[in-house]
């Protein structure tokens, strides 16, 4: 992987110096209830995300990637307190969130805001561009009167690249392209002056063509607001790109993390490095040896211990015993697997290291 990334890439030490972290995901768990299940007996449910935790930072962003089903729109909506985890715990600039009440709820939702992945359906097509960012206006009470409700919202539509803005203000969603489209969304996302932004494949759904302008203008936004991201994508180039930390997750847990650099350059964990070897790479003449066998499993009946062990090459007995304990590298960079021994330090597991990898796949 050789794609340069505009995202400052920084140790631990430079996280430090960005403050506390305004929110922070621990031990976060979501179990769904499979619908239509049987009367009698325990019911079977959807093991959808597994003991997650993060933090996320003023002026930074983590990638959380993984393909399509291992979680991450769940854990962004239980950021966004659209779903309610089932464990863990949501701290807001140290304190927990909670739903005790409607004014919590708005309070909170006003410092997180939530970016959607399908910019066709996130924006009522009933409604107009002038409707569409005023409610949120009206609603956080950032606007006095119908004035200044519409120079704030002129206000938006620049910050966003839409101008002139007069000209879009009464337009509505299908008078818009999708990438039009996206940047309203991102607008109102804005509009509440949050603290973070959670933003699930907010490209996803854009042509080639536009993708790399609308990253970049989150990227500005990230850097001149200092806002906090939640950058979600199956596009590890993209994460890259964009985030100064990248979380891996497969089938709900968390298997890898650390600085985007380190993650995408020197992966550890066997998924990270499946994932990379699937991007293209036009530096790259060989298609990569690594190749995954079988399917993504089933997550009413997940495999036991690491979930990827029946399509690693090198998975071993204890994978499927238990989940492997988290192996420090250093720099920040972590991974969950029995690779790299039973967890600790990477001088601890130094040996380990060197007999389970070959030098090619270590790097």
């Amino acid at each position: 992987m050789t794609h340069s990334s505009p995202a400052e890439k920084t140790s631990a030490a430079d996280r430090a110096d960005a403050g506390a972290p305004i929110l922070e995901a621990v031990g976060l768990r979501k179990y769904f209830s499979v619908r239509g299940s049987k009367l009698f007996g325990p019911r079977p449910v959807v093991h959808a995300v597994e003991d997650t935790s993060f933090a996320l930072y003023p002026g930074r962003a983590l990638a959380l990637v993984g393909e399509s089903g291992s979680g991450k729109t769940t854990v962004a909506r239980m950021l966004a307190r659209l779903y309610q985890p089932t464990a863990g715990a949501l701290l807001y600039r140290g304190a927990p969130a909670t739903n005790e009440s409607r004014s919590a709820l708005l309070a909170y939702r006003r410092h997180v805001q939530m970016i959607f992945q399908d910019p066709f359906s996130s924006l009522n097509s009933n409604h107009n561009v002038r409707y569409i960012l005023g409610r949120p206006l009206r609603l956080h009470r950032h606007a006095r009167n119908r004035r200044d409700e519409r120079e704030r919202i002129i206000t938006l539509l620049n910050t966003v690249s839409l101008s002139p803005a007069e000209q879009f203000i009464e337009k509505y969603p299908h008078q818009l392209s999708g990438g039009q489209r996206q940047r309203v969304a991102i607008a109102r996302a804005l509009a509440t002056r949050p603290e973070v932004l959670l933003a699930d494949e907010p490209v996803s759904m854009l042509d080639v063509s536009i993708r790399l302008d609308v990253l970049n203008l989150l990227l500005d936004l990230k850097e001149r607001e200092r806002l906090a991201f939640l950058f979600i994508t199956h596009d590890i180039a993209s994460a890259r790109y964009f985030a100064e930390e990248t979380l891996v997750m497969y089938a709900g847990q968390t298997v890898e993390g650390g600085p985007s650099d380190e993650v995408i350059q020197r992966p550890k964990h066997p998924y990270t490095q499946l994932l990379i070897s699937a991007a293209p790479d036009p530096n790259r003449a060989e298609a990569a040896p690594f190749q995954a066998r079988g399917d993504i499993p089933s997550l009413i009946t997940p495999p036991s211990g690491c979930r990827f062990h029946p399509r690693c090459p090198h998975a071993m007995p204890v994978c499927r015993e238990r989940f492997p304990g988290r192996t420090t590298f250093g720099g920040g960079h972590w991974a969950h697997c029995f690779l790299y021994g039973e967890g600790g330090s990477a001088s601890d597991a130094a040996a380990t290291q060197t007999t389970a990898l070959s030098p090619a796949r270590r790097q």
